[in-house]
């Protein structure tokens, strides 16, 4: 659905974005990551025809998007951190001129019927924009990036000024669109990605550094697969029991978080699952085990680990064969 081969974009003498390659396939759901002034948006912006790239070739659904941009840009619906909204228009009659500059060929009122009712705006449709509430001029920026049915969807932290319902409705939303969409979702709240996305890609430095899925890139960084347990116990019994369980490299006691309680950590040995043999080991000695948790890094550990790292500490931490090559731009400057 979307190949991206060798892409680079500069801007007079800054290199912003570097060979960066990828593909996406229909129906996916993918985590776009990257920190401020990283590429990101510029990347994005190549995507939806917004910005001209300097090298490489973007192909949208077959479709170059350099040689032709209308069969490209037609496949894509796009919604930028701050929505493209007239506010002095009402809601129906801003999503009637987006569809006719779409040059949509539905029926209208069935089409945009659906798509109020699809991000539950249709009781505000006869509002002025303007009057509206953060939240729901972002589900307004929905809407029409949902104009035309595109077939991919570039959203841009969609999900800002929302309410903690509102975020968990959009949620299911993207999550129900991806069954018949290809979406490419940005977003800080890196829960929220996590939640969502089963593949994400981090760009860093104007390159890509990572393009797997949160749990293998987490697996990656927590190669050790350490475990958390609290036990009600006496911690220096319960120290040498767990130390001798099978396929248990060391155990370190972390001290009384509750009374009565001891946590400890527990590394297993390489490549060794040890959780049902410490599970029996404290239930043998008449001991209760109140929580055993992973101690896999987070997303946003993943995110910040490989965005600090230099280029070698990235390819040792992921496995790769080769490292990335070292990006000349000045890192001072900031992404257009």
């Amino acid at each position: 659905m979307i190949k991206v081969t060798g892409l680079s974009k500069r801007y007079g003498n800054y290199l912003a974005v570097e060979d960066v390659n990828f593909e996406i396939k229909k129906g996916e759901i993918i985590g776009f990551l990257g920190p401020n002034g990283a590429g990101k948006s510029t990347i994005m912006n190549i995507l939806t025809g917004y910005l001209s790239l300097t090298q490489g070739k973007v192909e949208i659904d077959g479709f170059d998007i350099a040689e032709y941009p209308e069969d490209a840009k037609k496949r894509i619906g796009y919604l930028p951190e701050i929505p493209p909204l007239y506010i002095d228009m009402k809601v129906r009659e801003y999503l009637d001129f987006i569809y006719d500059l779409k040059k949509v060929k539905f029926p209208k009122k069935a089409h945009i019927d659906e798509i109020l009712r699809l991000v539950k705006i249709d009781n505000v449709q006869n509002r002025l924009i303007k009057n509206l509430s953060k939240g729901y001029r972002q589900r307004v920026g929905f809407a029409q990036a949902l104009i035309g049915n595109p077939d991919i969807l570039i959203l841009d932290e969609p999900t800002v000024g929302l309410d903690p319902k509102q975020i968990i409705e959009i949620r299911n939303l993207i999550a129900r669109l991806g069954k018949n969409h290809t979406i490419i979702l940005s977003s800080h709240i890196l829960s929220e990605i996590q939640a969502i996305c089963k593949r994400i890609i981090i760009i860093n430095r104007g390159q890509l550094i990572a393009d797997d899925s949160a749990e293998n890139l987490s697996k990656k960084l927590s190669s050790d697969r350490t475990l958390v347990a609290r036990i009600e116990c006496n911690e220096k019994d319960m120290l040498e029991a767990l130390s001798s369980v099978k396929g248990v490299a060391k155990v370190t006691s972390l001290g009384k978080k509750e009374e009565g309680t001891c946590d400890f950590l527990i590394e297993p040995e390489r490549d060794t699952d040890i959780r049902s043999a410490v599970f029996d080991r404290v239930v043998s000695r008449g001991k209760k085990l109140l929580s055993l948790s992973s101690n896999m890094a987070s997303l946003e550990q993943v995110f910040l680990r490989l965005t600090e790292a230099d280029n070698d500490e990235v390819r040792r931490i992921l496995g790769q064969n080769e490292a990335p090559t070292d990006h000349k731009a000045d890192a001072e400057t900031q992404e257009v």
